[in-house]
């Protein structure tokens, strides 16, 4: 593709298609690990702990993963900001399926003593490296090769992505939860890491065959690239990366408690309300995958901002009876947590999240700010199963946790209020020189302007 060039209808498609597609295959090998983290690894990798300290030591390595997640941002932010968009989608994908893979092969405690869950956490790791950079990647390769007008609807693709892969992971582990306890416990669990191999090389396929963005060509013909663009971001937009932050928190958040410390909150009352909060969680997901573009093209009508905090308001009532409703095994009180905590709420939250944050910073540094902002308020909620645990111990008094929820999701229905409106800014470029210029669109002054 020359510079300057637009994107066509079928090159666009293509670019949907493949974004959706490694990111489904890039968050399935994420989830694997959050489900496992719930429901097998406390015994295999932490034993000889009681059943609150497994599950606190496996939510740990959980939460690992996540602080990684800011460093894989900055690093392939970096060259995504400095080369491209596209040769980034590759590589985060490669070192997703490496580490997925290899937590397949590990030895447990009883085998390896302490070196098993030290491998586990540094696969975990690398697991937040490939991820940091994964979500980034997708969404600009979306959005920059679509009309600025319709951000929402066309950054809800990688989205869907994340959906499929929740559905996916869930349905795996439902399936294997078939098992006898020893064989899902022995070698079942296995199974859907050392599979996912398969899936990589499939993505990895279908996204060298995409194009470089032709809003990223622009932007980098007339501007030179930073040098150091996260630093260029912090100096210049702080309030803007607050603001991301937060609403990546609340947006987070959700996931966090309702697939990882709610599952394992439930999943103590037996094997039967473990599968049917799993088949429950399976549905909403798939759901959202409808979802998800509908609320991206409402946000490109009528704002993200109302459409965000809409889903972060009914995330909180959601939150309310979770706890018991899901624990009671009744399918109908677990799909009536599950569908508006997922299907819409997190639905509605998400799927004008990524359009949030793209229109709030320039081209030639986007990436970089969506590392800042996205992946540490997504990290900051990893640690909310690990302070639900602590919180609560083994009673099943989950009050404290709602209360908990709700202080975050309105702290980030606050911070999407109080941003500026990202539509009016339009596009523009950011010249390291100092110069900032209106490339597209602009509108009403200079983002730069908004510290």
């Amino acid at each position: 593709m020359k510079t300057g060039a637009t994107s066509t209808p079928r090159s666009v498609r293509r670019v949907l298609v493949a974004s959706t597609i490694g990111t489904a295959i890039e968050w399935y090998d994420f989830y694997l690990y959050a489900t496992a983290s719930a429901l097998v690894f406390g015994p295999l990798f932490f034993p000889g702990t009681s059943t609150a300290g497994g599950v606190l030591a496996s939510f740990a390595t959980y939460a690992a993963g996540f602080v990684a997640r800011p460093l894989g941002g900055l690093l392939f932010g970096h060259f995504g900001d400095r080369v491209g968009r596209k040769a980034m989608m590759v590589w985060t994908l490669l070192v997703m399926g490496i580490a997925t893979f290899g937590i397949g092969l590990l030895p447990t405690y009883d085998t390896a003593g302490v070196l098993a869950p030290v491998l586990l956490v540094t696969l975990r790791v690398a697991q937040g490296i490939g991820i940091g950079g994964e979500w980034g990647s997708a969404v600009l390769l979306s959005t920059e090769h679509g009309p600025p007008e319709r951000r929402g609807f066309f950054s809800s693709w990688p989205a869907m992505g994340f959906a499929v892969a929740l559905f996916g992971s869930n349905l795996t582990f439902v399936l294997i939860s078939k098992l006898p306890e020893e064989d899902f416990l022995t070698w079942g669990w296995r199974l859907p890491f050392l599979a996912s191999s398969i899936l990589v090389g499939i993505g990895i396929w279908v996204r060298l065959g995409v194009e470089e963005t032709p809003e990223f060509l622009r932007a980098r013909a007339q501007n030179r690239a930073a040098r150091v663009p996260v630093i260029m971001v912090l100096r210049r937009w702080p309030r803007r990366v607050v603001i991301g932050i937060l609403a990546s928190l609340g947006t987070g958040s959700v996931i966090a408690m309702f697939t990882v410390f709610l599952v394992a909150h439930a999943a103590k009352a037996g094997p039967e309300v473990r599968s049917t909060v799993l088949t429950g969680l399976m549905i909403a997901a798939l759901a959202e995958c409808v979802t998800l573009p509908v609320f991206g093209a409402l946000s490109d009508r009528y704002g993200r901002q109302r459409v965000m905090i809409f889903g972060y308001l009914v995330a909180v009532v959601a939150m309310v009876p979770a706890g018991a409703w899901l624990s009671s095994g009744d399918p109908i009180l677990v799909a009536l947590v599950f569908i508006p905590a997922l299907t819409l709420a997190h639905g509605a939250i998400y799927g004008g999240l990524a359009a949030f944050l793209v229109d709030l910073f320039p081209t030639m540094v986007r990436f970089s700010a969506i590392a800042v902002t996205y992946q540490v308020g997504v990290t900051i909620s990893s640690f909310l199963p690990l302070i639900a645990v602590a919180i609560t111990g083994d009673s099943s008094a989950l009050l404290p946790v709602v209360a908990l929820f709700a202080v975050v999701e309105l702290a980030a229905a606050i911070a999407v209020a109080c941003a500026p409106d990202s539509r009016a800014d339009g596009d523009l470029a950011a010249d390291p020189a100092g110069e900032r210029r209106p490339v597209s669109g602009a509108v009403h002054g200079e983002v730069g302007n908004d510290r």
